[in-house]
C-alpha cells in the first residue's frame, strides 16, 4: 500500500533532511527545524500510527503575506516544521506516479526541470513562426483551486484511500491569522513542499487539452503561454480555453492580465525577445526595475558603511539576478545598469565625505591633480551630480570599484557565458 511506503524510514529520513536544509519559519506551534528531529525521537511512533490508521490530523497552517514582484500581495500557508516533513514524504512518493506522464512542455516544480529550459522552448515555438502569444494568466491560482475536481484527478491514481484522507486534511488545513483559524473550502496555498506538485496534477489537464488540440505552448507553474501564427487564431483560442478552464477546472482567466500580443511586447519569466525572425532573449524592463528596487534599498543602507562593506552586501544580490538572466542575448542592455550601480556608490561615498575639506583630500588620494581636486570638491553641487561628474569617475574610476570586489552585471554575464 502507499502510505507504506510514504512512511518508509529511508524516505521519511529523507524527507527530514530536506526539510532540515530548506529551513524556513516555524508553524502555527512554533516548532522551529532544529528542534524537528529530538520531536519525532519521543513522538514519532505515535505520529506513524495516527498516519496509518488515518486519524492523523493537521495543523492550521500560518498566514504570511509577502509582495508580488508586480505589486500586490502573494499569501503563503506555512505548514509546521512536522507538517512539512510528512507532505515531504508524500510528495517524494507521489512525484514519481504523476510525474513521467505530465506534458513535455510543462516545465515548473517538476525534477530536472527549469524556468531556462521553459524560456528557451518559448523561444523556439516563436523562431518556427508562431508570431503571437495567447499569454493566460489565472485570476489567484493557488487561493482558488477547486478541492473537489483536484481530489477527483489525484484519485485516478492513489487508490490508498489513507493518502487521499490525509491530502484532503492538509487542502482544508485552516489558516491562522490574527489569533483566528479559518476553514478553508478551496484552495492549495504556497508554503507547503505538496502544494506545486497538486498545482501541477490540476494544471495537467490543461495541458493535456492543449496537446489534444496541437498547439505549441510552454507553462511554468500558473504561467501558461500559447503560440500561435495569427492575432485572428489567438483570440479563438483565447475565448476557448477560458471556457475549458472555467468549466472543466473551475478557474478563472483574469483577462486584465491576460491578453493577445506580439511575443516582444509580452514578459515570461522575467524574459521576453526581440522582434527579428530570429528572436534573440532579453531582460523585461520590469525584471530590471525590480533589480534596481532591491539594490536601491541595500544601497541607501549603505551610507554609515564603508564602500566595500556595501558592494560586499550586492554581490550576492548581484550574482544571483545574472546567474538566473545569464540566457540573455542583448546584453547591452546591462550596461546602463551596471552605470547606474557605479554611479550610486560614487554617492555614497561624496555624502560621507561630508565636508569640502575632507572631499578635496580623498580626491587627492585617489589621484586627482590637487587643483582639480579643490575645485571639485567645492563646486557646490548636490551628491548626485557630482557622483555622474568627470571627477568623481576619474577618481573613483570602474577600474577601481572592481578592484574592490564590485561585480559588473556585463562582466559576469561574459564569465557565465564562456563558462557554459
Amino acid at each position: 500500500m502507499l502510505m507504506e511506503e510514504v512512511l518508509r524510514r529511508e524516505n521519511v529520513s529523507a524527507a527530514h533532511a530536506r526539510v532540515v536544509k530548506n529551513g524556513g519559519a516555524p508553524g502555527v506551534d512554533g516548532m522551529t527545524v532544529d528542534e524537528l528531529l529530538p520531536y519525532c525521537h519521543e513522538h514519532w511512533p505515535r505520529i506513524r500510527e495516527e498516519l496509518n490508521s488515518g486519524s492523523y490530523q493537521p495543523q492550521p497552517v500560518r498566514k504570511v503575506d509577502i509582495p508580488k514582484p508586480g505589486g500586490g500581495v502573494r499569501t503563503l500557508g506555512i505548514p509546521t516544521v512536522l507538517d512539512r516533513m510528512i507532505q515531504q514524504a508524500l510528495h517524494q512518493v507521489l512525484t514519481p506516479i504523476f510525474d513521467p506522464t505530465f506534458s513535455a512542455d510543462s516545465f515548473g516544480f517538476r525534477p530536472g526541470r527549469s524556468a531556462h529550459q521553459a524560456v528557451l522552448r518559448a523561444r523556439e515555438h516563436i523562431a518556427a513562426g508562431n508570431r503571437w502569444v495567447v499569454d493566460l494568466d489565472l485570476a489567484k491560482f493557488f487561493d482558488t483551486v477547486n478541492h473537489d475536481v483536484l481530489m477527483r484527478l489525484v484519485a485516478l491514481r492513489v487508490k490508498d484511500k489513507r493518502v487521499l484522507r490525509l491530502i484532503g486534511r492538509y487542502l482544508r488545513a485552516g489558516m491562522l491569522e490574527g489569533g483566528l483559524v479559518a476553514a478553508r473550502t478551496e484552495g492549495t496555498p504556497q508554503g507547503g513542499p505538496l502544494s506545486p506538485l497538486l498545482s501541477n496534477i490540476l494544471l495537467d489537464e490543461l495541458d493535456k487539452e492543449l496537446e489534444k488540440r496541437g498547439h505549441r505552448f510552454v507553462r511554468y507553474a500558473d504561467d501558461c503561454n500559447v503560440y500561435v501564427r495569427s492575432e485572428a487564431a489567438g483570440e479563438r483560442v483565447m475565448a476557448s480555453l477560458e471556457r475549458f478552464i472555467e468549466k472543466r477546472l473551475k478557474l478563472k482567466v483574469n483577462r486584465d492580465k491576460s491578453a493577445v500580443a506580439r511575443p516582444w511586447k509580452r514578459g515570461f519569466l522575467g524574459y521576453t525577445v526581440t522582434a527579428e525572425t530570429n528572436p534573440r532573449l532579453r531582460i523585461t524592463p520590469a525584471s530590471i526595475g525590480r533589480l534596481k528596487r532591491k539594490l536601491r534599498s541595500r544601497l541607501s543602507s549603505g551610507r554609515g558603511r564603508s564602500v566595500q562593506s556595501t558592494i560586499e552586501d550586492l554581490t550576492p544580490l548581484l550574482r544571483g539576478w545574472m546567474a538566473y538572466f545569464r540566457l540573455t542575448e542583448t546584453p547591452t542592455t546591462l550596461e546602463p545598469v551596471d552605470q547606474w550601480v557605479r554611479r550610486k556608490l560614487r554617492c555614497i561615498m561624496w555624502r560621507q565625505w561630508k565636508r569640502n575639506r575632507t572631499r578635496h583630500a580623498q580626491l587627492k588620494r585617489l589621484g586627482l591633480d590637487p587643483d582639480r581636486a579643490r575645485l571639485s570638491a567645492g563646486n557646490g553641487r548636490g551628491p548626485w551630480w557630482n557622483a555622474g561628474a568627470s571627477h568623481m569617475n576619474a577618481a573613483v574610476s570602474t577600474s577601481w570599484l572592481r578592484g574592490s570586489g564590485l561585480v559588473c552585471l556585463l562582466d559576469e554575464h561574459r564569465r557565465l557565458k564562456c563558462a557554459s
